[in-house]
């Protein structure tokens, strides 16, 4: 099973769908978003809709601006609960106790995955804190956090530590880190739970080392409507041979985190 660790709610849900089906992906991660860049029609309409996404990662989290992020989610996880593995957003920078509460009315209330994407302003990755320790009362809940521009190596470094802090939440640093891969692969070696997403990398030889160095803690992801899941899938078989490793790293790994077990299959083929 083709299983994408990361995506986004996509307006429609019909291209998305698509471009799973190209790419042969069966399910995927479906993160709540505030920004539709595949909404723009043209440059102007892309800046406002690029706009929204510059907000979120500054740390602009209106709860109106929440709320409607996951009744999207919610209707496109209803519509297609064969193709979707919901996770659920938190606002950061909140009372301990209002985090708490929205993890266990937000994301296991909603029988979601996990807790993703945060997007915590840059060198402000220690709010993530919270979330983890409400995390950690859910055995098993992963947590995603945003790891592109404007993430910076100190983030990463908190993030590194954070996961030292709480073992037994599986976190997981989206996009390779950005321009900080190498960085993160280090820390990854050497924290067990400290698991890295491999969507958007614009260095192949990152893709490589990476699942060299963390073949059971490396998932193929495609952050669409960013990213493309073909190219995405492509990137991962153009570095991998066919067998275990690929076959964990586009699939197996995710599976085994989410406790997936055997699911009924659906989607397109692939090349």
């Amino acid at each position: 099973m083709i299983l994408d660790a990361h995506s986004h709610v996509h307006d429609p849900l019909d291209a998305h769908l698509s471009a799973l089906d190209a790419a042969g992906v069966h399910r995927t991660v479906l993160f709540p978003t505030r920004a539709h860049p595949e909404r723009a029609a043209d440059l102007d309409s892309l800046h406002d809709e690029m706009g929204a996404l510059e907000r979120a990662l500054a740390g602009g989290s209106g709860d109106d601006g929440f709320a409607l992020a996951l009744r999207e989610l919610d209707e496109a996880l209803a519509a297609h609960p064969d193709r979707f593995l919901g996770f659920g957003s938190v606002p950061l920078g909140r009372p301990d106790a209002e985090i708490a509460a929205r993890v266990e009315r937000d994301v296991t209330g909603r029988g979601l995955y996990g807790i993703g994407e945060l997007t915590p302003p840059p060198d402000r990755a220690a709010l993530v804190e919270p979330v983890l320790r409400a995390a950690h009362d859910h055995p098993g809940l992963p947590v995603v956090v945003h790891g592109a521009a404007p993430t910076t190596a100190a983030d990463v470094r908190t993030l590194a530590d954070l996961a030292a802090r709480y073992p037994k939440v599986p976190l997981v640093i989206s996009q390779l880190a950005g321009a900080h891969w190498m960085l993160a692969i280090e820390l990854a070696r050497a924290t067990p739970n400290l698991h890295l997403e491999l969507s958007t990398a614009n260095i192949v030889f990152a893709v490589r080392l990476a699942i060299h160095e963390l073949p059971t803690r490396t998932f193929f992801g495609s952050d669409a409507p960013y990213g493309d899941p073909v190219v995405a899938r492509t990137t991962v078989e153009r570095v991998t041979s066919p067998g275990e490793v690929r076959d964990r790293v586009l699939g197996g790994n995710l599976a085994e985190l989410l406790g997936l077990g055997q699911l009924p299959v659906s989607g397109g083929a692939f090349g």
